[in-house]
C-alpha cells in the first residue's frame, strides 16, 4: 500500500474535479471563452460558474476572482503588479523571513529595479510578530507581504493583526497575504481580514495543475504582468484555461464542503507525530506549537540524518514525504525557513516535511509511523 503525505506539494485530482474537467473538453465544451457564438458561450458560463465557486471559498464576490496559471503567478502578479502601481507614492516593501520562493524571488526582481526590499524576522515558531513589522514600516513602503500557512512548518500567521498593523501606520501600503497552503481545510476570509491581495492554487486542494487565483479587493490597481487580449480584467490575458479552472471551481465547491474535516486531519497529524516521537529517538518538531499549527503539515529532525536520505529511505517504503518546498527542492543550500527560525544545521540537514489532507486514512499515518521506525534504525545503524 502506498502512503502519500506530501499534499503540500501536490494533491491528487479528486475524480469529481477530473469529470468536470474532461466535459469542459468535450465536443461540447472545448469552446473559446471570448467567442459570440454557442460553444464561446457555454465555455464562457462555466467559467463564470467556476469564478463564483472560487469566490465562495474565500467569502468573496466572483468580480474580484482573477485566474492565472498557479499560484506562483497569483504571487508574482500581487507582488510585482502591486507594487509597481503604487511607485509614485514609495518603492519600499516588505515581506516574510519565511515566505515562498515566488513572493521571495519577486521581490527580488523589484529589488532589481530600484525598490527597497526588506525581510520581517519570525520568532522560534516561524511567526511574524506585529511589532516586529511595525518596526520595519516606513512612510513609503507600499507592499507587505505574509503568508497565512507556511508550506515548510505549517506556522499560521496572525494575519488579521498583522493588516491592522499595516492600515493604522500606512493606510495607502497593499498587504498581500499567500494563503496557498491554507484555502481548503481552513477558512480564508480576505474580506474580514482586510487584507488587499491574495493568492489561492487548484493543485493544493484536489484540483489540477497550472490553475490558480488572486483574490483583488475592489479599488486596488495591479500592473499586468504580461499584455494582450483583455482576458482577466486585462491582468491575465490570454485565452483562459477553461479546463483547468472548470477543475479548480469544482476542487473549491468540494474544499468548502470539506472544511469541517480539519479536527480530524489534524488528530492524524498528532497521530503520526506521537507514533513517531514514541518510536525513535532523537526527534524534535520544527516550529509552531499546537495553537499556531495548521492541521495538516508536520515537521520533524531527526538528529544524525540527512533529510534526503530519510525520504529516499522511506521511499522505498511506500512511504512519500519531502525535506520542504517543492519548489525550492533541487535549489542548493539549506531550506531559508527554518534558518530563519535561527535551527543549528543538524536540524535543518535532518528535517522531515510531513503533510495530510481530507483524504489521507489512518492506515496511511500507521505504515508511516511503522516506515519511519524502520528506516531510522537502519539509517542509523550503517552510519554507527
Amino acid at each position: 500500500m502506498r502512503a502519500y503525505l506530501d499534499h503540500s506539494a501536490t494533491t491528487p485530482p479528486d475524480p469529481e474535479v477530473i469529470g468536470a474537467m474532461v466535459e469542459a473538453m468535450s465536443p461540447e465544451g472545448f469552446g473559446n471563452p471570448s467567442s459570440l457564438h454557442r460553444l464561446g458561450v457555454e465555455a464562457e458560463r462555466k467559467v463564470r460558474r467556476a469564478r463564483e465557486q472560487v469566490a465562495a471559498l474565500l467569502e468573496a464576490a466572483p468580480d474580484e476572482i482573477v485566474f492565472t496559471s498557479g499560484g506562483t503567478e497569483a504571487n508574482n502578479l500581487a507582488a510585482q503588479g502591486g507594487a509597481r502601481a503604487r511607485a509614485r507614492r514609495g518603492r519600499h516593501v516588505l515581506v516574510s523571513a519565511v515566505e515562498h520562493p515566488s513572493v521571495r524571488e519577486a521581490a527580488g526582481r523589484l529589488a532589481d529595479e530600484g525598490f527597497r526590499v526588506e525581510e520581517v524576522p519570525v520568532d522560534r515558531e516561524g511567526r511574524v510578530l506585529p511589532d516586529r513589522l511595525a518596526e520595519r514600516l516606513r512612510d513609503d513602503t507600499v507592499l507587505v507581504s505574509v503568508m497565512r500557512v507556511n508550506n515548510e512548518l505549517g506556522t499560521v500567521q496572525p494575519v488579521e493583526e498583522l493588516v491592522r498593523v499595516v492600515k493604522e501606520r500606512c493606510p495607502e501600503a497593499l498587504f498581500h497575504v499567500d494563503a496557498i497552503q491554507a484555502a481548503g481545510l481552513t477558512r480564508v476570509t480576505p474580506r474580514a481580514w482586510g487584507c488587499d491581495l491574495l493568492s489561492v492554487s487548484a493543485h493544493k486542494l484536489h484540483g489540477p495543475k497550472g490553475v490558480g487565483a488572486l483574490w483583488i479587493r475592489p479599488g486596488v490597481r495591479l500592473i499586468p504582468l504580461v499584455r494582450g487580449g483583455g482576458q482577466e480584467r486585462d491582468l491575465r490575458p490570454g485565452t483562459e484555461n477553461v479546463p483547468g479552472i472548470v477543475g479548480f471551481g469544482r476542487a473549491a465547491e468540494l474544499a468548502l464542503s470539506r472544511r469541517g474535516e480539519a479536527p480530524r486531519v489534524a488528530q492524524r497529524r498528532r497521530r503520526l507525530e506521537e507514533g513517531i516521537r514514541s518510536r525513535v529517538p532523537g526527534v524534535r518538531r520544527l516550529g509552531p506549537e499546537e495553537e499556531h499549527a495548521a492541521p495538516h503539515i508536520l515537521n520533524l529532525a531527526f538528529a544524525g540524518l540527512r533529510g534526503e536520505v530519510l525520504v529516499h529511505g522511506l521511499e522505498a517504503e511506500e512511504v512519500y514525504v519531502s525535506t520542504g518546498s517543492a519548489c525550492s527542492s533541487r535549489h542548493t543550500g539549506p531550506s531559508h525557513v527554518l534558518a530563519a527560525l535561527g535551527e543549528p544545521q543538524e536540524a535543518i540537514e535532518g528535517a522531515i516535511r510531513f503533510s495530510l489532507s481530507p483524504l489521507t486514512t489512518e492506515a496511511e499515518v500507521d505504515q508511516a509511523i511503522d516506515a519511519v521506525a524502520r528506516t531510522v534504525a537502519e539509517l542509523r545503524a550503517m552510519i554507527g
